[in-house]
């Protein structure tokens, strides 16, 4: 399950607060693509296990193995001079095998019901899980009209509980990225992206010079190779015989099967020693780029006015929605409950199996006991009547 609700706001002065599930509104404020016929359907639900029945409902992806693609417009605005934060939650209540669960910031001028997943975006940020290897969150940003993935990797959580993710993005060209609340990785825009060509480079006018040793270690000059040394890897096995039956006429002429000599020693190599002329690693010389250019404006988009969801689920019940923070702990709590009532079912049931068996049990153990005291009693009597004839 894929449940959202998002935020977009701008930090400054003032804050212009996007929520995109307000009063629940969000069957007239999505926008389903018609870019495919067959995306998948959204509903709006708290899912299985919740803090809040009402408040916390979302959008929930309800069919397996489909794309899903809607949109919602706001206001459109400019980061310029400001924080950028977007921030929603993801809740796998299945266990997800492949899936994203992240968002997409587009410009203002996206047609909406052709949104698809080549449409230029701003921004895509949040988590991706594909079996064992992908679990990472994605942040994604374009420029110049190329999309650049960050270089650093960031796991995101794979669980079946609500995860709050937060991007913020500030004018100084820095960002950081939050899971939970909880920094998992920040830096600056231009060391952990590639948009711009880098500063420093190799110069191509330098080369290592013909007689720069960089060999730590050489053949020792004094060593030779002993005069036993040359040894056949493969003998004939000294052991076998020619078979009896063997006919040269028929068969070719006998030979023994080769064996493994042990005497073979491998091939010679002298040993080494330290180089005297060892000059260390040689390091190429940088001299500045001539094609770089600093742009204090990486971080600015000027026309931020939809979020879509462009996804993909291979399994359904992915549930996006926000502030659940601090809804971990009732959705935990209720899950808890949920599966403690399971067991206890479950306890029931064979509690009731192992009873009908007792009573068949018992009904056997008071047939055996009847027959014994029926034999008892016999034996009684026959005793009695042994007594009285003496």
């Amino acid at each position: 399950m894929l449940l959202l609700s998002l935020i977009i706001i701008i930090m400054g002065k003032k804050k212009k607060d996007h929520r995109l599930f307000k009063n629940n509104e969000w069957r007239s404020r999505w926008v389903n693509s018609k870019h495919k016929s067959d995306y998948g359907e959204w509903k709006l639900t708290a899912g299985n296990f919740y803090g809040d029945a009402e408040k916390d409902k979302g959008l929930q992806t309800s069919q397996d193995a489909r794309f899903y693609a809607a949109s919602a417009r706001f206001e459109p605005f400019s980061n310029e001079g400001k924080s950028l934060v977007i921030q929603f939650t993801v809740k796998h209540e299945q266990k997800i095998d492949c899936g994203g669960g992240y968002v997409k910031v587009f410009p203002s001028d996206l047609d909406q019901t052709d949104m698809h997943g080549d449409s230029s975006y701003y921004v895509m940020f949040g988590p991706d899980i594909c079996g064992y290897t992908t679990k990472k969150v994605h942040v994604i940003f374009n420029y110049k009209g190329k999309n650049h993935l960050i270089k650093k990797e960031i796991k995101c959580k794979d669980d079946e509980f609500t995860h709050l993710y937060t991007l913020i993005l500030n004018p100084d060209q820095t960002y950081q990225v939050k899971i939970d609340n909880e920094k998992v990785e920040s830096g600056s825009l231009e060391e952990d992206w590639d948009f711009l060509p880098p500063k420093k480079i190799k110069d191509p006018e330098a080369k290592k010079p013909e007689d720069w040793d960089d060999r730590p270690k050489i053949d020792d000059p004094e060593d030779t190779k002993p005069e036993d040394w040359e040894k056949p890897e493969y003998i004939p096995d000294p052991d076998a015989k020619k078979p009896e039956d063997w006919q040269e006429d028929m068969d070719g002429e006998w030979e023994p099967p080769m064996i493994s000599n042990p005497e073979y020693k491998g091939e010679w190599k002298p040993k080494q020693i330290d180089n005297p002329d060892y000059k260390g690693a040689w390091v190429h010389p940088e001299i500045d780029n001539p094609e770089y250019s600093p742009d204090a404006n990486i971080y600015k988009f000027d026309s931020i006015g939809v979020l879509g969801l462009d996804l993909w689920q291979s399994r359904h019940r992915i549930k996006l929605f926000s502030f659940s923070l601090f809804l971990q702990e009732p959705e935990q709590k209720m899950k808890q409950e949920q599966d403690e009532l399971k067991r206890k079912e479950e306890e029931e049931k064979n509690k009731d199996q192992d009873t009908d068996g007792d009573d068949e049990d018992v009904d056997e153990d008071e047939e055996e006991s009847k027959e014994e005291a029926e034999e008892a009693l016999s034996e009684t009597d026959e005793d009695a009547q042994a007594k009285d004839e003496l």
